[in-house]
């Protein structure tokens, strides 16, 4: 997922309280000043949390306009966080890490089961001996139950602007969902611009990912919910891996 024309306005709508949450997870798992991989890292909010914990964090993302956004945000903060275009797929360019993740279901966007498993594949061949992978991804749960039929709005206080968003079961594709992204802006004179992409997800059974992680040489693996402070159940709607 490439957000081209996105970047800037989801990096400033994005929930903040969950990048939060996010760095919470890591810290419990994480050792001191570890060096830590973002895969699929964005704007860099949590690169920027983690650096601040005193963690040596690179960003990895397949998106340049993102990264950009990670750099503007990097040095506003005045974190010295190192920022890499590269493909979650083939990481064959970076050197090896302590921990790594990936979050924001960034996982399920990719085509199929098999980019999984290369990309379990590829983030294992370059963890250090010991090293963790933490990742998430959404349920069954969430792309079957919550999202058809989803929607949220959202408009500014100034009126300048608005969001839109829709979701849909993906009917071909098993546990799959389509997001309809729409943002108006404001211009001048009254008028807005409008921008909209559209989004595909889709997800496995946990038994899948347990599997795909053993096959790719992890060994010790636990799952959870809520950013890995409760147990699994069936109406958990994202699933916390961590992954040794």
């Amino acid at each position: 997922m490439i957000y081209a024309t996105f970047a800037q306005l989801y990096d400033q709508l994005f929930d903040s309280q969950m990048y939060l949450d996010w760095a919470k997870f890591v810290q419990r798992e994480a050792n001191d000043q570890e060096k830590v991989l973002d895969l699929a890292g964005g704007a860099g909010r949590l690169a920027v949390l983690l650096s601040k914990q005193g963690h040596d964090v690179t960003v990895a993302d397949l998106s340049p306009e993102m990264l950009s956004i990670a750099d503007v945000h990097a040095r506003e903060s005045r974190q010295d966080i190192k920022l890499v275009e590269a493909n979650m797929m083939d990481l064959s360019e970076l050197e090896t890490f302590s921990l790594i993740t990936c979050f924001a279901d960034s996982l399920c966007y990719l085509e199929d089961i098999d980019e999984i498993k290369q990309t379990f594949g590829e983030v294992k061949n370059h963890l250090n001996i010991n090293g963790k992978f933490l990742f998430d991804v959404i349920s069954p749960y969430q792309t079957d139950e919550v999202y058809p039929g989803y929607m949220y709005n959202y408009e500014s206080d100034d009126k300048s602007r608005a969001f839109l968003w829709q979701s849909f079961g993906d009917e071909d594709v098993e546990h799959g969902v389509i997001h309809e992204l729409t943002f108006f802006n404001e211009v001048e004179d009254g008028f807005y611009s409008r921008v909209s992409e559209e989004h595909f997800e889709r997800t496995y059974k946990l038994n899948t990912y347990l599997d795909a992680l053993k096959d790719s040489g992890f060994t010790k693996i636990q799952v959870y919910s809520d950013f890995g402070k409760s147990e699994v159940k069936d109406d958990t709607t994202r699933w916390f891996f961590i992954a040794q």
